[in-house]
Protein backbone atom coordinates (compact mmCIF):
# COMPACT_ATOMS: atom_id res chain seq x y z
CA UNK A 1 0.00 0.00 0.00
CA UNK A 2 1.12 3.46 -0.68
CA UNK A 3 -0.15 6.83 -0.72
CA UNK A 4 0.55 9.71 -3.20
CA UNK A 5 -0.17 13.23 -3.39
CA UNK A 6 -1.40 13.69 -6.62
CA UNK A 7 -1.91 17.69 -5.82
CA UNK A 8 0.36 19.85 -3.56
CA UNK A 9 -0.82 22.86 -1.56
CA UNK A 10 -0.20 25.75 -3.90
CA UNK A 11 2.08 28.62 -3.13
CA UNK A 12 -0.80 31.49 -2.23
CA UNK A 13 -2.53 28.93 0.04
CA UNK A 14 0.92 29.21 2.29
CA UNK A 15 0.38 31.21 5.32
CA UNK A 16 4.04 32.84 4.79
CA UNK A 17 3.23 36.84 5.83
CA UNK A 18 1.29 35.26 8.68
CA UNK A 19 4.72 33.23 9.72
CA UNK A 20 6.41 36.79 9.07
CA UNK A 21 4.54 37.85 11.45
CA UNK A 22 4.37 35.37 14.22
CA UNK A 23 8.00 35.35 13.56
CA UNK A 24 8.26 39.05 14.47
CA UNK A 25 10.63 39.28 11.53
CA UNK A 26 11.68 43.60 10.24
CA UNK A 27 8.81 44.84 7.74
CA UNK A 28 8.86 47.76 5.60
CA UNK A 29 12.29 47.14 4.24
CA UNK A 30 13.01 46.29 0.08
CA UNK A 31 13.80 42.74 1.13
CA UNK A 32 10.60 41.91 3.01
CA UNK A 33 9.76 38.81 0.46
CA UNK A 34 13.23 37.82 0.59
CA UNK A 35 12.99 34.41 3.02
CA UNK A 36 10.00 33.17 1.71
CA UNK A 37 10.54 30.66 -0.13
CA UNK A 38 12.78 29.48 3.13
CA UNK A 39 8.90 30.16 4.97
CA UNK A 40 7.12 27.98 2.60
CA UNK A 41 9.33 25.51 3.53
CA UNK A 42 8.65 25.68 7.03
CA UNK A 43 5.61 26.04 6.65
CA UNK A 44 5.10 22.72 4.32
CA UNK A 45 7.54 20.77 6.66
CA UNK A 46 4.92 21.62 9.79
CA UNK A 47 1.95 20.65 8.28
CA UNK A 48 3.54 17.15 7.10
CA UNK A 49 4.64 16.75 10.58
CA UNK A 50 1.30 17.42 12.30
CA UNK A 51 -0.50 15.25 8.97
CA UNK A 52 1.69 12.57 9.34
CA UNK A 53 1.14 12.69 13.96
CA UNK A 54 -3.00 13.46 13.62
CA UNK A 55 -3.80 11.21 10.36
CA UNK A 56 -5.91 14.22 9.18
CA UNK A 57 -5.05 16.10 5.87
CA UNK A 58 -5.38 19.69 6.67
CA UNK A 59 -5.62 21.66 3.36
CA UNK A 60 -7.66 20.26 0.23
CA UNK A 61 -5.88 18.32 -2.36
CA UNK A 62 -6.05 15.15 -4.56
CA UNK A 63 -4.65 12.03 -3.14
CA UNK A 64 -3.83 8.26 -4.87
CA UNK A 65 -3.66 5.35 -2.89
CA UNK A 66 -2.40 2.46 -4.68
CA UNK A 67 -3.18 -1.61 -2.82
CA UNK A 68 -2.26 -4.79 -3.74
CA UNK A 69 -5.37 -6.52 -1.56
CA UNK A 70 -8.03 -5.09 0.52
CA UNK A 71 -7.49 -5.53 4.16
CA UNK A 72 -11.03 -6.32 4.27
CA UNK A 73 -13.44 -6.65 1.18
CA UNK A 74 -16.65 -5.49 3.45
CA UNK A 75 -14.65 -1.82 3.60
CA UNK A 76 -11.37 -0.55 3.04
CA UNK A 77 -10.52 1.86 5.66
CA UNK A 78 -8.38 4.75 4.37
CA UNK A 79 -5.25 6.11 5.43
CA UNK A 80 -6.04 9.83 5.99
CA UNK A 81 -8.87 11.51 7.05
CA UNK A 82 -11.29 13.57 6.05
CA UNK A 83 -12.52 12.11 2.93
CA UNK A 84 -14.23 14.98 0.90
CA UNK A 85 -14.72 12.65 -2.56
CA UNK A 86 -13.91 9.31 -3.92
CA UNK A 87 -13.33 10.53 -7.36
CA UNK A 88 -12.60 7.54 -9.13
CA UNK A 89 -11.04 3.46 -8.41
CA UNK A 90 -8.99 1.58 -11.11
CA UNK A 91 -8.31 -1.79 -11.06
CA UNK A 92 -4.74 -2.43 -12.47
CA UNK A 93 -3.64 -5.83 -14.09
CA UNK A 94 -0.35 -7.43 -13.93
CA UNK A 95 0.34 -6.10 -17.08
CA UNK A 96 -0.45 -2.64 -16.04
CA UNK A 97 -3.74 -2.42 -17.84
CA UNK A 98 -6.23 -0.66 -15.77
CA UNK A 99 -10.32 -0.52 -15.68
CA UNK A 100 -12.41 2.08 -14.24
CA UNK A 101 -14.91 0.97 -11.78
CA UNK A 102 -18.69 2.62 -12.31
CA UNK A 103 -18.99 4.72 -9.10
CA UNK A 104 -21.92 2.78 -8.55
CA UNK A 105 -20.65 -0.34 -7.00
CA UNK A 106 -19.00 1.62 -4.08
CA UNK A 107 -19.66 4.70 -1.96
CA UNK A 108 -17.48 6.18 0.50
CA UNK A 109 -18.36 6.24 4.35
CA UNK A 110 -17.22 9.67 5.43
CA UNK A 111 -15.94 9.77 8.73
CA UNK A 112 -13.52 12.59 10.49
CA UNK A 113 -11.45 9.63 12.08
CA UNK A 114 -11.83 6.56 9.86
CA UNK A 115 -13.73 7.04 6.23
CA UNK A 116 -14.23 3.96 4.52
CA UNK A 117 -14.69 3.01 0.54
CA UNK A 118 -17.61 0.45 1.05
CA UNK A 119 -18.91 -1.99 -1.37
CA UNK A 120 -22.52 -1.38 -2.84
CA UNK A 121 -22.75 -5.40 -2.76
CA UNK A 122 -21.89 -7.70 -0.73
CA UNK A 123 -18.02 -7.21 -1.52
CA UNK A 124 -15.58 -4.59 -3.15
CA UNK A 125 -14.28 -5.29 -6.64
CA UNK A 126 -11.89 -8.25 -6.80
CA UNK A 127 -8.34 -6.85 -7.28
CA UNK A 128 -6.78 -9.04 -10.05
CA UNK A 129 -3.80 -11.39 -9.78
CA UNK A 130 -0.85 -9.70 -9.19
CA UNK A 131 -2.45 -6.19 -10.00
CA UNK A 132 -3.63 -3.37 -7.95
CA UNK A 133 -6.55 -1.39 -6.93
CA UNK A 134 -5.59 2.17 -7.51
CA UNK A 135 -8.13 4.74 -5.33
CA UNK A 136 -8.25 8.47 -6.36
CA UNK A 137 -9.68 11.24 -4.23
CA UNK A 138 -9.83 14.39 -2.27
CA UNK A 139 -9.32 14.79 1.55
CA UNK A 140 -8.43 17.97 3.75
CA UNK A 141 -10.15 19.52 6.70
CA UNK A 142 -10.15 23.01 5.22
CA UNK A 143 -9.74 24.74 1.76
CA UNK A 144 -7.64 27.59 2.87
CA UNK A 145 -5.70 28.02 5.60
CA UNK A 146 -7.77 30.39 7.58
CA UNK A 147 -10.82 28.29 7.83
CA UNK A 148 -8.57 25.45 9.55
CA UNK A 149 -9.35 24.85 13.47
CA UNK A 150 -7.86 27.78 15.22
CA UNK A 151 -5.39 24.71 17.55
CA UNK A 152 -4.41 23.31 14.42
CA UNK A 153 -3.28 26.47 13.15
CA UNK A 154 -1.60 27.71 15.75
CA UNK A 155 0.46 24.14 15.99
CA UNK A 156 1.68 24.79 12.45
CA UNK A 157 2.70 28.27 13.18
CA UNK A 158 4.60 27.22 16.22
CA UNK A 159 6.26 24.17 14.58
CA UNK A 160 7.12 26.16 11.52
CA UNK A 161 8.65 29.21 13.71
CA UNK A 162 10.49 26.01 15.80
CA UNK A 163 12.30 24.69 12.35
CA UNK A 164 12.78 28.51 11.78
CA UNK A 165 14.57 28.99 15.14
CA UNK A 166 16.51 25.80 15.15
CA UNK A 167 17.08 25.31 11.57
CA UNK A 168 20.78 24.88 11.92
CA UNK A 169 20.38 22.05 14.80
CA UNK A 170 21.16 18.56 13.57
CA UNK A 171 20.96 16.62 17.26
CA UNK A 172 17.67 15.29 18.44
CA UNK A 173 16.67 17.37 21.90
CA UNK A 174 14.14 15.57 24.29
CA UNK A 175 11.67 15.56 21.66
CA UNK A 176 11.45 15.80 18.40
CA UNK A 177 8.15 17.78 18.44
CA UNK A 178 7.82 20.84 20.99
CA UNK A 179 5.14 20.60 23.61
CA UNK A 180 3.18 23.44 22.08
CA UNK A 181 2.50 21.54 19.36
CA UNK A 182 1.73 18.36 20.60
CA UNK A 183 -0.65 19.61 23.61
CA UNK A 184 -2.54 21.19 20.51
CA UNK A 185 -2.43 18.57 18.47
CA UNK A 186 -3.37 15.81 21.20
CA UNK A 187 -7.30 15.57 20.46
CA UNK A 188 -6.94 14.98 16.55
CA UNK A 189 -4.65 11.79 17.13
CA UNK A 190 -5.82 8.57 16.27
CA UNK A 191 -7.41 7.18 19.28
CA UNK A 192 -6.21 3.08 19.71
CA UNK A 193 -8.99 1.10 21.38
CA UNK A 194 -6.69 -2.42 21.40
CA UNK A 195 -4.93 -4.63 19.82
CA UNK A 196 -4.71 -4.43 15.78
CA UNK A 197 -7.78 -1.55 16.14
Amino acid sequence: MYLIEESQIPEAALPVARLRDHLRLGSGFVEDGLQDDLLGGFLRAAIAAVEARTGKALLVRDFLLSLHRWRDVTGQVLPIAPVRSVTQLTLVDAFGAGSVIAADRYVLVADGETPKLAPVGACLPSIPEHGSAELRFQAGMADVFGDLPADLAQAVMLLAAHYYEYRDATALGQGCMPFGVTSLIARYRPVRLGFGT
